[in-house]
């Protein structure tokens, strides 16, 4: 499900904005080039009004087309994204950078975007290890599967319902995951304190082996801290 699917439009939003919108969200999940008759189909509408979304966009240099009429994500929304969290990125950087060397595995910053999901808005792949985990920024996840939505959670008041590891992570400091994700692949996160106005996220690393996870959960729990003191 991407991440528009979930929108529920009603009469105070703009359903052409949302269209184009959704034609950067497919464009984004796709990964390749489309025709204009995939894009229309993606996103619901007619091939017509598709037309004109595309032609606005490449306009905007937020689409480029290539010898084969196929529509790529362009080089205009590269300044658009690079202010996102700007401050927050800049500060969680080397002490990512540090936990991916130190631990030998992919670090990763996620923020929660909304009460049921989180995105990733930083990743650090490690320089000291011959295989490693790679994913990419933006990456959007149900909160409660994987463990860096559960250590938010853990770093929250209990809810009704909520899973059994959320409460073990809340009691430990730090969440772990396997397989939940990415098929096969451990994950080790523990949340960022913050205040109370601040946004929820949680630092963690992903791994094939878990090995030690105490070791893993005090290393992910240090830089969670570390990063809390950074930013206030």
């Amino acid at each position: 499900m991407s991440d528009a699917d979930e929108v529920v439009l009603d009469g105070s939003m703009s359903k052409t904005l949302h269209s184009g919108l959704r034609v950067l969200e497919v464009l984004c999940a796709h990964g390749g080039g489309m025709t204009i008759t995939e894009i229309a189909d993606a996103v619901g509408v007619h091939r017509t009004v598709a037309h004109r979304l595309l032609r606005t966009l490449e306009a905007h240099r937020l689409l480029r087309r290539d010898r084969a009429k196929l529509f790529h994500l362009g080089a205009g929304l590269v300044p658009l994204a690079e202010p996102v969290e700007r401050d927050l990125r800049a500060a969680a950087l080397p002490l990512l950078e540090d936990l991916a060397d130190r631990v030998s595995a992919t670090a990763h910053l996620v923020v929660q975007e909304d009460a049921g999901r989180v995105r990733a808005l930083l990743v650090v792949e490690p320089r000291n290890a011959s295989a490693h985990i790679a994913f990419r920024p933006g990456q959007l996840d149900a909160i409660d599967r994987g463990s860096a939505g559960m250590a938010i959670l853990a770093g929250q008041p209990p809810r009704p319902g909520e899973r059994d590891e959320i409460g073990t992570a809340r009691a430990r400091g730090y969440a772990v995951s396997y397989s939940e994700v990415v098929p096969s692949v451990h994950g080790v996160s523990a949340p960022v304190p913050s205040r109370a106005d601040g946004v929820p996220m949680s630092v963690g690393v992903s791994v094939f082996d878990v090995g030690d996870v105490e070791t893993l959960g005090g290393a992910v729990v240090d830089a969670a801290q570390q990063l809390a003191r950074v930013v206030g």
